[in-house]
């Protein structure tokens, strides 16, 4: 594999660098892309393609590592697909504490997904890791709520779909009430928990109103809603 440029050094365009060491590693690295996504393109199996790109992820973790030390944008040189090709491989193959910080690189220096995704950059972080969790919540599986979080935080700036952006609200809000359901209703740590869970909810309601999330509301408010005051039966005498 072709060892990552020095830390700190620039990604030059060949015109003016050709030929140099980081020149040279950008251009083996794209090919081993190149040949990677070819491989990719001949499996049909969803299942097979993601073990396949966990197989293949190991050869980009320098090159990965010396761009982020480095402070360099991922945008330069012929090599600028490589970084968030390998972020939605991390994606994909469920990595999602070092697609994160892939992530945080993209969004900071607003780099461009190749044009085969067909999406922002935000867009496909927001979208990809929220269904990944509504798929582990529909199966009753927990999904990791600081992954659902900071991607909510890292996005909360960027234009989307209100339809995209609501499933990470639904996947946040689901995940919050999982956990109040583990908890005794009648403690106050449920109520908080449960009342936590509702903004999220409401604010996917709000932003789709056929995200699906309805049932969950109504479920969290009758919970939290206070008891109904006893009634005497008609007739009944005050106690002497």
């Amino acid at each position: 594999m072709a060892s990552a440029p020095a830390l700190g050094s620039g990604l030059s365009s060949p015109a003016s660098d050709a030929g140099t060491p980081a020149e040279r590693a950008a251009a083996s690295i794209a090919m081993r892309l190149q040949h990677d996504l070819r491989r990719l393109k001949e499996i049909q199996s969803i299942a097979r393609r993601i073990d396949v790109k966990r197989e293949m992820l190991p050869a980009y973790t320098d090159w990965v590592a010396g761009l982020l030390d480095g402070g360099r944008t991922a945008g330069a040189g012929i090599a600028e697909d490589v970084l968030p090709t390998v972020m939605v491989w991390l994606i994909d193959t469920g990595d999602y504490a070092r697609a994160l910080l892939l992530a945080e690189h993209v969004i900071t220096y607003d780099v461009p997904l190749p044009s085969r995704y067909e999406r922002s950059a935000a867009a496909l972080i927001v979208e990809e890791i929220a269904d990944a969790a509504i798929r582990a919540q529909t199966a009753k599986a927990p999904f990791p709520l600081d992954v659902l979080e900071n991607v909510a935080e890292l996005t909360a700036d960027a234009d989307m779909h209100d339809q995209v952006r609501a499933k990470l609200h639904k996947a946040i809000g689901t995940e919050l009430a999982r956990a109040a359901d583990a908890i005794d209703p009648t403690k106050p740590e449920f109520a908080a928990l449960a009342q936590r869970a509702l903004d999220p909810l409401r604010r996917a309601v709000a932003l789709h109103d056929r995200v699906g999330v309805a049932g969950q509301i109504k479920r969290l408010e009758r919970a939290l809603a206070p008891p109904k005051p006893t009634t005497k039966p008609a007739g009944t005498a005050p106690a002497t």
